[in-house]
Formats: structure tokens, sequence, C-alpha cells
């Protein structure tokens, strides 16, 4: 018979044991959510490399010298996010990820930087790992998403195969931002779908009806690539807990506690889709501050968005939560976005516009205390509503004292970094941002370390896909080149030496900026055929930044010299510039155009204008379409359109209709004058030119039936053309895949009407002819 000794120190060995396996062997943390679901097992050996060293480069992140820049080479190179640097600066946590053409498939990792030399180690390269974050010291959070389930999973870049799932939850978890409450809790907010009840929207609870009918009683119906339904963004907050360390652990281990939706009963949507991010919100020690459109006015029609305040109480149980407050500046009614948090949490900035319905109005920079909503001041304000700075900042953040602003704004053809000084009463600041970056285009900003006042800067170029940097806002140092993944564009066999820029007259009393890219075997003495870039938006702009898209430098290296303009409506250049295309869609910014091409032919020698195409994309397809029945058309041996716009009217099928009701002057059910008169189609008699017309099913900004259109009318005139459609795609082609295929159809295209060599076979591909 057992006595009961016994039995105490035979449970007291199992327990031993089961403690001992649960916090060394299996790497699975503790689920205490409100959430009923299945423990699934993380797969050990592969969440934290154990074959690497501290100082090592992976195979996905290493680049050898390549003979030629080519789509194949610009698909597969590494593609690396925004790096965060720690606390201490002297690591920075990046993704990093590498599509093999040969095995068909994409690798991805999360990598962390040795910021003084430069060197990498892998932390994870576990299937869907993302969105990387630092705890406390050297730990860090990241996201793995499953099927049905985003685990959140925690390890230490010191600790090899030592990570553990803090958290799993049911549902799709988009971005994450993190907020230290103490040294046993961590405030945590992320961004997950919830239902009409403000429930969180789970992945396997996809609807099971009978009938795959959508019924909509207002706008929008769709939304860019997909049809809008009532599962909406929301922001979900919990606290982190550590527990207390075990006599197997070197530290506690952290658990997910509750989640809330702190837009509960609000009517409110952050992140704004489609493109909203973390730059929609922000969580700091006395809450979350977030922008969203206003719930009362209609999402296809305005862009009006505002910024919102919710206080977070940190009880000893569980946090309380305010409901959301609006805070508002009279006069300004346009879209918002960027908000941040001070450092110390009691002020905060903001990005919003003037204009409502017009999304390229210029950004201001907006101030406020958290607890005082009625007094949010509007900086470089001046008396005649225009502000004091021109231009149009994209970013905003604070410096560690919180005396400083930084920004990023577009400037000339590059987004660079600027400092904004705030004086102790900054309501009638008087003094515009000083510059801190001259080349290249700067993609993210972050403090060096919590005790520095150096920035940390990632950023990339026209020849160079991912650069670290660091500088000194005070100008007591120069810049830092901390890691090119692209040694500077030479391992793609490119040089800043290609690239230069030119600037002609306009249609107005004003220049225009452009772009001039060359082969990297360029000789002064011959000449070689142009490739003509007109970009979208139509408020955008070519900037000296890195596109796997539209990369002018593919272009150069099949032999084109590449003239990239900014005419009217570009970014960049004062917002007036921008604004004048409003009305003008077809008018300065083509006449705009022709000047660049007359000015081409006039000065630059090496240029065979005999042998020149034009391409382009979005407003850069419409115009395609334009000069297509206009003169400037005749002047290209043959033309690509990417998803363009051919009858303005048929916009009336787009989703944001405040878009082209802005620039064409209102609805056409109101004053239809505008639309008629820059409609492409009005001029179709006059098509003659070669074009290859490309059009995506899933583009529901510029609909399919645009591009068929276009690819009928060619066909009947008898003007040689092709049709490409990716039925998977939206406005772009962003699958590896799809994108090598565009590529070779587009080059082989405009190739063989210039006399060079065709780029690739198209059925080696796989690419068939349907007809």
């Amino acid at each position: 018979m057992v006595t009961s000794r016994a039995l105490f120190f035979s449970l007291l060995s199992v327990g031993c044991v089961a403690a001992f396996l649960y916090y060394t062997i299996i790497p699975q943390g503790p689920h205490l959510l409100r959430w009923k679901q299945q423990p699934v097992e993380a797969k050990s050996g592969t969440s934290m490399d154990t074959s690497t060293g501290s100082s090592v480069v992976s195979t996905s992140e290493t680049l050898s010298k390549v003979d030629k820049f080519t789509p194949d080479v610009l698909l597969s190179a590494p593609r690396r996010s925004a790096a965060i640097p720690n606390a201490a600066g002297v690591l920075a946590v990046y993704t990093v990820s590498t599509y093999s053409f040969e095995s068909h498939k994409k690798n991805s990792e999360i990598r962390v930087l040795d910021i003084e030399t430069g060197q990498s180690r892998l932390v994870t390269n576990e299937e869907n790992a993302r969105s990387p974050n630092w705890l406390a010291g050297n730990e860090l959070l990241w996201l793995k998403s499953d099927k049905n389930t985003t685990k959140l999973v925690v390890g230490n870049v010191d600790e090899v195969g030592t990570s553990y799932v803090a958290g799993t939850l049911p549902a799709a978890i988009s971005d994450v931002k993190i907020e230290a409450i103490d040294k046993e809790r961590i405030s945590i907010a992320l961004v997950a779908k919830a239902k009409r009840d403000g429930s969180l929207y789970r992945l396997d609870e996809e609807s099971k009806a009978r009938s795959s009918a959508m019924l909509y009683d207002h706008l929008m119906v769709r939304h860019w690539d997909e049809y809008v339904t009532p599962n909406r963004n929301a922001i979900w907050h919990g606290i982190l807990h550590k527990t207390r360390p075990h006599i197997t652990t070197k530290e506690g281990r952290y658990s997910l506690g509750d989640l809330t939706n702190v837009l509960k009963g609000s009517r409110l949507e952050s992140p704004i889709p489609t493109f909203g991010g973390l730059d929609n919100f922000d969580l700091g020690s006395k809450g979350i501050c977030f922008v969203a459109k206003d719930p009362d006015l209609d999402p296809a029609f305005n862009t009006k968005s505002n910024f919102y305040f919710v206080g977070i109480e940190m009880t000893e149980n569980q946090p309380k939560y305010s409901a959301p407050v609006k805070y508002e500046v009279e006069g300004l009614e346009g879209a918002s976005t960027s908000p941040v948090f001070s450092p110390d949490g009691e002020s905060a900035a903001f990005l919003q516009m003037k204009e409502n319905g017009y999304e390229s109005d210029k950004n201001r920079v907006l101030l406020l205390d958290v607890g005082e909503p009625d007094d949010v001041i509007e900086l470089m304000e001046t008396f005649n509503g225009r502000g004091l700075w021109d231009r149009s900042p994209g970013s905003v953040s604070f410096s560690n004292d919180a005396r400083t602003l930084y920004l990023t704004a577009e400037e000339t053809g590059r987004v660079k970094l600027f400092k904004l000084s705030l004086p102790d009463n900054p309501r009638h600041l008087a003094v515009l941002p000083e510059l801190l970056s001259e080349t290249g285009s700067v993609s993210d900003v972050r403090g060096l370390s919590a005790d520095s006042p150096k920035l940390f800067l990632s950023g990339t170029s026209l020849v160079d896909n991912s650069v670290y940097s660091i500088v000194d806002p005070r100008g007591e140092s120069e810049a830092q080149l901390v890691s090119s993944i692209s040694r500077n564009g030479t391992f793609f066999g490119l040089s800043q030496d290609q690239v230069s820029e030119t600037w002609f007259e306009g249609a107005g009393d004003y220049k225009v900026h452009a772009w001039v890219i060359k082969p990297s075997n360029f000789e002064p003495d011959r000449k070689y055929p142009l490739a003509y870039l007109i970009h979208g938006g139509p408020q955008g702009s070519w900037d000296d930044s890195w596109s796997t898209r539209w990369n002018p430098a593919v272009f150069a290296e099949q032999g084109y010299v590449v003239v990239a303009p900014n005419p009217t409506g570009s970014t960049g250049y004062g917002q007036a510039f921008t604004d004048d295309i409003a009305g003008e869609w077809g008018g300065r910014p083509y006449q705009d155009l022709v000047r660049g091409f007359e000015h081409i032919k006039a000065n630059m020698s090496f240029v065979d204008s005999d042998r020149a195409v034009a391409l382009g994309a979005s407003y850069g397809g419409y115009m395609m379409a334009w000069m297509q029945g206009h003169d400037l058309g005749k002047e290209f041996k043959a033309l690509v359109c990417h998803d363009g716009s051919f009858n303005l009217p048929a916009q009336l099928a787009s989703d944001e209709h405040y878009f082209p009701n802005h620039d064409l002057g209102g609805p056409p059910t109101t004053d239809p004058s505008a639309w008629d008169k820059w409609s492409p189609s009005a001029y179709i008699s006059n098509w003659t030119t070669p074009m290859l017309v490309i059009h995506n099913e899933l583009d529901y900004r510029l609909p399919i039936g645009e591009g068929l259109a276009m690819f009928n009318v060619l066909q009947e005139r008898g003007v040689k053309s092709r049709f490409l459609t990716f039925p998977d795609e939206n406005h772009w082609v962003l699958k590896e895949e799809n994108s090598l295929v565009w590529h070779t159809v587009v080059l082989n295209w405009i190739n063989g009407f210039v006399g060079l060599p065709e780029y690739k076979s198209e059925e080696e591909l796989g690419i068939v002819v349907q007809n």
C-alpha cells in the first residue's frame, strides 16, 4: 500500500518534471486569452537559428555582383524592411525576404544588425514570421501567422533556440506597437478585424451562407481590390504580463492577457483602409491615439478624417479605457495621418490636410496636449491659410526630449529629412524646418537609442534598394553609413554616376524637373533609344528611390536612356505646382511633356529620338491614351499603357469618387464639361501608334473595362497592339512570377520597335497567346 508520504513525493517529482519540460524543452508559452483554441506547438529549432554565430549573414541576404541588372535580378534581390534599433542603440531588427525563380518560393527572415560592424545574424526563418518589436533588453516580440491563428512569439537574440509563444489569437493581426509599463508589464496595441458588434472577427468563423449574394445600401461597394464586408479594422489593447523567474530560466516569460477593442461602439475604423497601418495609430504611456475617417460622411466622396485619443488607466487587474475623444482644428477638413506621442505621452503630433475631398492637399503639422482636446495648434500657420512651409510632410516624430519634431517630405525628386525646433510657446512658430538629408529618399526615422540625440534612418535611392544610416541632427558629425545591402548599387552593376538631372521650360512660367538614367556601359559618343516614363498619381513624382514595379534602371540596363519627368501636378515642387493639374488633366501636364521631349531632342545628343518609346501606369496610363490622340504620340515607336483611364465618365465605376470629382471640377452628374474635354475616348480617330495595353481584373480603382475598351479600339483600327491581364492582380503587379511576366512582355514589346534584342523568350516562361 502506498503511504501518503510516498504519494506526495511521487506527485512532487511529476510536477518538477512537467515544469522542467514546460519551461525548457517545449517552446510553448501560456495562453491566457478570452478566446478558446486548441494549443498549437511551435517548431523547435526553427524559431531561433541554432547554426549561426553572432555575426553571420545568411544566404538569403547575400548578394553576388551580377553581370547585368535585369528583371530577374530586381525581383529576386533581398528586400529589407526599415530597421528598428534597440534601446541601447547597438542592435537593429528588420525583416528580409528573397524570392527564388529556381524553387519558386519566397524565404523570409527576421534578423538583427550589429550597428557598429554592419554584420547581421538570424533570429528566425520560420514561414510567416514578421513584425518584430523590441521588448526589454535583447528580447524580441514577433508575429507568426498560421491558417486560422496568429501567434505572438518571444525570443532573445542572444539565446538561440529559446523562443516561446506568449499568446495565440484566432485572427489575422496586421500591426503591433508596444510600450513598457514597468518591469513586469508591457502595454500592447495590435490591429485585427472586428465584427459589427465589436467582437473579434475570427478566421475560423467564415460565413457558410448558401448564397454568395452581397447587398449594399450605400458606398463603398468595392475598395482597391476587394469587396467591402461588415468586418472593419480595429485597434485592440492588452497587457503582456511577465511571470516571475523559475529555477530553470534566467528570466520570467511573457503571456498575453485579455484584449479589448478600444473602438467598440464608436463607429470608427482604424487604420483607414486600404493603406493605413502603423502610421495611423500610436501607443503611449497615457493611451492610444489614432486617425479615422469621419463616420458621418460617405467615404467614397470624402477624405475627412480626424485625430482621436483613448485614455488608458492602468489598474492592478484590468486596464480601464475612455471613449475615443476627437481633436479638431477649425478650418482643417481634410485627411489626417501620422499620429505620434511624445516620449512622455503628454503631447502628440499629427498631420492633416485642409480641404475635404482632396487627397493631395498639403499636410499641416499639428501639435497638442492630450489633456486639451480643444486646443490643437497648427505649426507654421499663416493668416492667408497657406502655411509658412511650402512642403507637404509625409511623417512626423518627436526627439527624445520632445523639443524637436522630425519631418520627412518630398522635395525636388527626393524624400528628405527635416527638423523643426519647438519653442516654449509654439503657437506662433515662425521658423522653417532645417534640412538634415540631401540625397536619396528616407523611408523611416527612429531614435538611435533611448539616450542619444542621433537618428537611425532607413532609405533607398535609384540605384540602392536598402540603406541604413545614422544622422546627428545637431550637425556635429557627418552622416554615417551603417549598411547598404547592394553596396551602393555595385552588386547590381549600378552606379550613382548613371543618374543625373535636368530642368526644362514648362508650359508656363516655370521649369520642370526630370531624372535621367543612363546604361551602366554608357558611351557619350553613341546614340541610345529613349524610354520616356510618365508617373501616376497624377499627384505623385519620380523620386530618387527604389521600386520593384517601375524601376528606371531596369530599362536603362536594356540599353535605353531613361528620362522620367515630373510635370505639372507632381509633388515636391510646392503646393501650387501640385494643385495646378486640377481641371488640366490633358492640358498643362501634356504640354510639359511635349516641352520635355523637345528639350531631349535639342540637348541630349546621345539620345536617338527617332527610336523613342513611352510608358506609363495609372495617370501615366491615362497619358498614354491621351498622347495616342495627339501629336506627341506620333513621336514614339510604341507605347505601353498599364491600368490607364480611357473614358473619363467611366470613372463612375471606380471606388474613391472624391479623387476625379476634385480634379475634374465636380461630378459629371452636375458638370460633365471637364470629364468630356479631357477624355481620351474623344480622340480615338487619331490612334495610330502601336500600344501594349495592360489591365488587371482586381483593379477596382480603374476597372478593367477601360483597358479592354482601349484594346478593342486599337484592334478595330488595325493598330498593332497586345493585351496583357492578370486575373489575380490589382492596380499593381505584386506577385514575383507575374511581375517577371510583366517585365518580359513589356521589354520584348518596346525592344522590338527600337532595335534592341529580346529580353527573354515568352514561351520559356510559359506565356501563351490565348487566341
